[in-house]
Parts: structure tokens; C-alpha cells; sequence
């Protein structure tokens, strides 16, 4: 499988000029999934401390507009997060999009921050605790958004249920990029899974996006990076690596008895 990673801008008007750019890459790279940053189709409103009725409805329908859009890339599979309303609250929710199904929900986000530039828990209501696998033809696949990167006891829980592929759409701050990095490698290596991750670049208030989306291997081998220069990145993943990683250190180890 051919899968990209991004960093897009928060900017709308350079996100639009992006989105031609990364449909151009997708379709030389022949890329079978691509993962887009959190909630990438409106600006970061999360940089603002008080929630807005009308900010958060047009942030909604900004979604749903663009998500309309999504075969536009070319790709079989996409996956992103959205702002959504669900039985009287509001959240932010995984998704995956596919050529065949359209658009599947799979989980809201769990861990909310609430301090300058991510103002979140003020915006959005958490999810229930749950991390759900999903399954998109012959892989399995599971979302730890953002801040749920740090659950690393989920990170496990989807190498148990088989997870391929753990995808962490992010919009984390230039600040402690390092530190995402080494969030992400740790959840591949105690998953047995591929850790994919997409962020948003650019400044909203607060929020200084750093960029830097990467896909690391099942034994915390870095296979691609982006950057300022190089905001899109294609790697091959084999789903093989995947399930045979299950069964050497540390993830054996890691087994109930």
C-alpha cells in the first residue's frame, strides 16, 4: 500500500492552493490512503477561548462542503477528523472516507486541552473513552487523535485488535514538534502498528502549527518526514511487517498471560 502523510496550512487561501498540490503528489505517487491534518477544512476557531454558536455552525458546514470534495485526491481511502453535532453536543470525530462507502464515523475525540491557541474543552464536548478499530478491505486501522496520542494503553489496545495503521491527525504547536515525534514513534513500537500523522502549519491567534507530518515503521523506524519544503510524503507500507511485529519485542512481551 502507497500511504501520505501532509502538513497543510491554516491559512484558507494557501490551504486552497495546497489541496491542488497534494491531489497533483497523490496522483504521482499513486497513493492508496492519505491522512489530512485535524479538522482541516476551516480555520483553527479553536484558537479562540469562548465558544460561538455561528463560528462553530460555519466550521460544520465548511466540512461538509469539502468533504464533498474528497475524490477529488484520487486516493481510495482518506481520513481526517470534523466538528460534528450528535445528540445535542458537539465533538470532534474521525472519519474515513472511501471511493466505494462515502464517509464512515468512527470515533470522537477523547483528551481535550483547554489553554492558549487550544481551547478545545470550551469548543467541543469529549468522546465516551472509547477507541474503535475499523476495518477498510484487507486492513485494520485506528485513530488516536492529537492529545489521545498520549494514551498509550489504546496505542496497545489497537495492536491487540490488529491494527495496521494508527492515524493521529494533529494540530500541535512548532514548539514541541520533538516531542509529537517521540509520541508517535512509542505508539508504534508498543502497537505493532505503522504510526501516520498529518498537522497543520502556519499561526491562528495563539496556535503556531508546526507542520511535520511523518510515517514510521512498526519498530519505530522513521520512513518519511515532511516539512516547510516537502509538505506532502508518500511511503510504502506493507501490511505483512504489520502482523508479524505482533509476535517479536516488545510487543509479546506486552500480552496478557
Amino acid at each position: 500500500m502507497r500511504v501520505t502523510a501532509c502538513e497543510m496550512s491554516d491559512d484558507r487561501g494557501l490551504f486552497a492552493e495546497e489541496w491542488e498540490k497534494l491531489r497533483d503528489h497523490v496522483l504521482k505517487e499513486s497513493s492508496d490512503v492519505v491522512l489530512l491534518p485535524e479538522m482541516p477544512f476551516h480555520h483553527w476557531f479553536c484558537a479562540e477561548p469562548k465558544y460561538n454558536s455561528q463560528k462553530w455552525k460555519n466550521a460544520v458546514e465548511d466540512h461538509d462542503r469539502w468533504i464533498g470534495r474528497l475524490g477529488e485526491l484520487g486516493a481510495g481511502t482518506v481520513l481526517a477528523t470534523r466538528p460534528i453535532d450528535r445528540d445535542g453536543k458537539r465533538f470532534n470525530r474521525g472519519f474515513v472516507w472511501t471511493k466505494s462507502g462515502g464517509v464512515r464515523s468512527i470515533q470522537n475525540k477523547n483528551y481535550l486541552p483547554n489553554e492558549g491557541g487550544y481551547y478545545e474543552a470550551s469548543w467541543y464536548h469529549r468522546g465516551d473513552r472509547t477507541f474503535s478499530s475499523f476495518e477498510v478491505g484487507d486492513w485494520r486501522g485506528g485513530f488516536l487523535i492529537c492529545s489521545d496520542l498520549w494514551s498509550m494503553s489504546n496505542a496497545r489496545g489497537f495492536g491487540k485488535k490488529g491494527a495496521h495503521m494508527i492515524f493521529s491527525p494533529r494540530a500541535t504547536g512548532r514548539g514541541s514538534l520533538a516531542k509529537w515525534l517521540a509520541g508517535g514513534t512509542v505508539a508504534a513500537v508498543v502497537s505493532g502498528a505503522y504510526s501516520v500523522s498529518s498537522n497543520r502549519r502556519g499561526e491562528r491567534g495563539e496556535a503556531e502549527f508546526g507542520g511535520m507530518g511523518w510515517i514510521i515503521d512498526p519498530d519505530g523506524r522513521l520512513l518519511a518526514k515532511t516539512s516547510t519544503g516537502k509538505p506532502f510524503v508518500t511511503a510504502d507500507v506493507d501490511l505483512r511487517d504489520a502482523e508479524s511485529a505482533k509476535d517479536t519485542y516488545p510487543r509479546y512481551s506486552l500480552k496478557p498471560d
